[in-house]
């Protein structure tokens, strides 16, 4: 019988005879049994969160820092075994396994230096007045993290809001709890006092659920779907509870007349084929010139047939989709795509031999869809790329603009005016210019316009949304 692994609450495992499955995307087989948390487990965690909170909110920061850089140092001793479970949990490729582990230990990393210069202010208003501002923590802060990156995108929030005094409860995806769990235990080896970290285990509906909406959260971090973050957004709103959410994203990548092919093309490729296109950044849209159209499209679908694919462990270019549920909705836009484009290339289910029961798609490519199409407005979250073509700058930024969304995009020009003039009109919480994404990004803050969500995550900003600002005037 395969071992029930409890969650994480006050240094302690908790189990309660409700279980998930993990499963392994590149077998269908089961990988582990975690459980199923409600909220008994919920509040336990939140009281041992806020009890430990109470004496972490007084360390000093130094040792703030030390101890999160010694998380830091335990990540990557262990990076191997963690990007293994990492891949095994989430299907992505090995590399990417290793690299997560490696970017989560550089978050705990980076904050561990910026908390020492995280100073507010003081100054004289007059002769007898003095005015200090201060940072001070939310309390025990909420950490709801998907299934794409469990390890980077709890590294980012998990870091900063320990680095600001604040304790943590954990809600991993159930499909890719494992890794989440791991690294509670690394925080603690670290030094972190028992109860800092808290990781509860289990479905969306009832571990979820009762996290949201417990009396004792002071903050939510929410990474996930636009229909679950106004749920939560609701829930936190009932409360005047602030959020950070980091939401859906259908990113641009913008080419011009006069782009560097040669550099754009494997950019773009790997845009939409990391983590099988899971990504909320994913650059699922191409917006190109038309006078560079047939001969971009034509070296895409090169890279597309050129791509690799398979189980996690072989390292290809491009491994399983999450579950077969999302196997068959990326199946389903295919058919969708074939009736408003063309499709130049892909759109398969892959089975058998190496593929075996895992959950395989070929990478996808539409072309000639208008801004109207569902497979240019919608979140596919696979490896699914639709091209749309234009005429004229203004025409590009109307494309570019045409969806609910504005997480990232890509402008590729060789003219820095009109580089600037898009960096300008697009309405997205990142722009790249010749360029998509960044080697780790730590540094750089991240998160949404419109329905991609609000606040910022990593970088300094990351520090700034886990404290509330206290001012205090002192009159001589």
């Amino acid at each position: 019988m395969t071992e029930v692994l409890g969650a994480l609450v006050g240094g302690e495992r908790l189990t309660n005879g409700r279980t998930v499955e993990v499963l392994n995307p590149s077998t269908g087989a089961v990988l582990a049994v975690t459980t199923d948390c409600g909220p008994e487990e919920i509040d336990a965690a939140v009281r041992a969160a806020t009890e430990a909170q109470r004496s972490w909110r007084l360390v000093a920061v130094a040792e703030r820092s030390k101890l999160l850089r010694r998380v830091a140092q335990l990540i990557m001793a262990e990076q191997e075994s963690l990007g293994v479970l990492e891949s095994a949990q989430t299907g992505k490729p090995i590399s990417q396994g290793r690299r997560d582990a490696e970017l989560c230990a550089r978050y705990f990393d980076f904050y561990a230096s910026a908390i020492e210069t995280f100073y507010a202010s003081a100054f004289s208003l007059d002769a007898r007045t003095e005015v200090v501002t201060r940072f001070e923590p939310h309390g025990v802060t909420a950490h709801i993290v998907p299934w794409n990156y469990p390890l980077q995108i709890l590294g980012r929030s998990l870091a900063s809001s320990l680095a600001t005094g604040n304790c943590a409860v954990v809600k991993p995806a159930e499909e890719a709890p494992l890794t989440g769990l791991r690294l509670g235990e690394i925080c603690l080896e670290a030094g972190f006092p028992l109860g800092s970290v808290n990781v509860v285990t289990g479905m969306g509906e009832t571990a979820g659920a009762a996290l949201t909406v417990h009396p004792g959260i002071g903050h939510i971090s929410f990474t996930g779907s636009v229909e679950v973050g106004r749920i939560i957004s609701h829930a936190a709103a009932e409360r005047l509870v602030p959020v950070t959410m980091e939401l859906g994203g259908k990113s641009p990548n913008v080419v011009f007349a006069d782009a560097d092919l040669d550099r754009a093309t494997p950019v773009i490729v790997n845009s939409i084929l990391q983590n099988a296109g899971q990504t909320c950044s994913a650059g699922a849209r191409l917006i190109v010139h038309r006078d560079v159209h047939d001969e971009l499209v034509s070296r895409i679908a090169e890279k597309f047939a050129a791509a690799s694919v398979g189980p996690y462990q072989d390292d290809p270019t491009l491994g399983p989709l999450i579950t077969a549920n999302q196997r068959e909705r990326v199946l389903r836009y295919v058919e969708i795509g074939r009736q408003e484009g063309t499709l130049v290339f892909g759109g398969n289910r892959l089975s058998g031999g190496k593929y075996g029961e895992g959950f395989f798609v070929e990478p996808t490519l539409i072309d000639g869809v208008d801004a109207q199409s569902r497979v240019f407005q919608e979140e596919i979250f696979g490896p699914f790329l639709v091209v749309a073509s234009f005429d004229n700058d203004d025409e590009a930024v109307a494309l570019a603009n045409a969806t609910r969304y504005g997480l990232v995009a890509g402008v590729w020009t060789s003219n820095i005016s009109r580089a600037q003039r898009m960096v300008r009109d697009i309405v997205a919480g990142q722009v790249f210019v010749n360029a998509y994404g960044a080697s780790g990004g730590v540094e750089l803050p991240f998160g949404g316009f419109k329905e991609s969500g609000y606040g910022r995550e990593k970088g300094a900003e990351g520090l700034r949304g886990m404290v509330q600002v206290k001012t205090s005037i002192v009159v001589a």
